[in-house]
């Protein structure tokens, strides 16, 4: 069995790996207040150009997106998310759960148009009645997107337009960031992301690391009681050195941006594959996760020897499925698919 079914399959990257192990008997302070948090944020902060950022490390994406939210938004404020949007689909209303809804609004291969999030706000701050209704207190966005795809800079510094001049902050998701500044079509840097946006999250747990988010507050915004409510949440890691330790690991020598650089190739290998054997993609994905369409029987007979995921039925007959690549996809993985199709 071979599989593409995530970008988590596997556990860390060697390198993060074998610093875990050197620091290991190390006795630190905990919960985050150790020298190799306090490393790890200022090898971010460079990497961002952003001194006055403010980094903080959590366990997982799912917490992540709901404490940074729950945090931001007042008890009467929603957040708007694309229909497509993690936190509109596949959090299991985590968001919700905090008592904030997620206000969906159309994209267009999981991107949120700027012109579509004007119209949303102008439309209900236009409504008489506005103040029966939930707030839109944040907009919520994914780079690289649910499906794949990426904002381009003019995008995102419209979008990021918006949100001020409605006063309400940008937050992105970068679960799989690295796939996407890594990708041949983005056209954004790390510095320039940090400043088209009011807090992101820079994702470890689908790239290279056993488990961490660091959480980049790029305006010196983190808000008020920040370290209460992580804890409220279930988010505060006493041993917070092994998140420390491993985003220390990643931004030491430009490893998050090598091993997500060999994703990406792995990917574009991927791609071509199925295009030469003639299956059909859903939608050109500059990244990490392709999206093909299947025939069912085929799929049946498919997933007998290789692992990938369910994403939409196309038709009676056919089913969209997700094949994605990571740091630790090998190039024979991807001649056993060829042998396979």
């Amino acid at each position: 069995m071979i599989s593409f079914e995530s970008d988590y399959i596997c556990g860390a990257h060697p390198g993060v790996l074998e610093r875990l192990v050197e620091t290991n008997m190390v006795p630190v302070s905990g919960y985050g207040c150790d020298p190799f948090c306090h490393s790890a944020e200022e090898k971010i902060r460079a990497a961002c150009q952003c001194p006055e950022a403010q980094v903080r490390f959590i366990t997982g994406g799912t917490q992540t997106n709901q404490l940074v939210i729950s945090t931001i938004l007042t008890n009467y404020q929603g957040v708007v998310a694309a229909r497509t949007g993690h936190v509109s689909t596949h959090e299991g209303g985590a968001i919700e759960y905090t008592g904030h809804k997620v206000l969906e609004i159309e994209g267009k291969d999981g991107k949120i148009a700027p012109d579509t999030l004007r119209g949303f706000l102008q439309t209900f701050w236009n409504d008489g009645n506005h103040e029966h209704m939930v707030e839109p207190g944040m907009v919520y966005i994914s780079f690289p997107t649910e499906y794949g795809t990426l904002y381009t800079k003019k995008e995102l510094t419209e979008l990021y337009a918006i949100c001020r001049e409605y006063e309400i902050p940008l937050f992105i998701d970068g679960a799989r960031l690295g796939y996407g500044l890594a990708s041949s079509s983005c056209d954004l840097t790390l510095p320039e992301l940090a400043q088209l946006c009011d807090v992101f999250y820079i994702g470890g747990t689908k790239v290279g690391a056993l488990c961490g988010e660091a959480v980049v507050f790029t305006h010196n915004n983190v808000p008020k009681g920040w370290v209460t409510q992580q804890k409220q949440h279930g988010a505060l890691l006493a041993k917070g050195r092994l998140i420390g330790v491993q985003f220390d690991a990643l931004f030491t020598e430009g490893l998050y941006l090598e091993i997500s650089r060999h994703a990406i190739r792995m990917a574009e290998q991927l791609k071509q594959l199925f295009l030469d054997k003639g299956y059909p993609l859903f939608l050109d994905s500059p990244t990490n996760q392709q999206f093909v369409i299947l025939e069912n029987t085929a799929m049946e007979e498919l997933k007998k020897q290789v692992a990938f995921s369910f994403w939409e039925a196309y038709d009676e007959t056919h089913t969209v499925v997700r094949f994605a690549t990571s740091w630790s996809t090998k190039e024979e993985e991807i001649q056993l698919l060829a042998d396979l199709l």
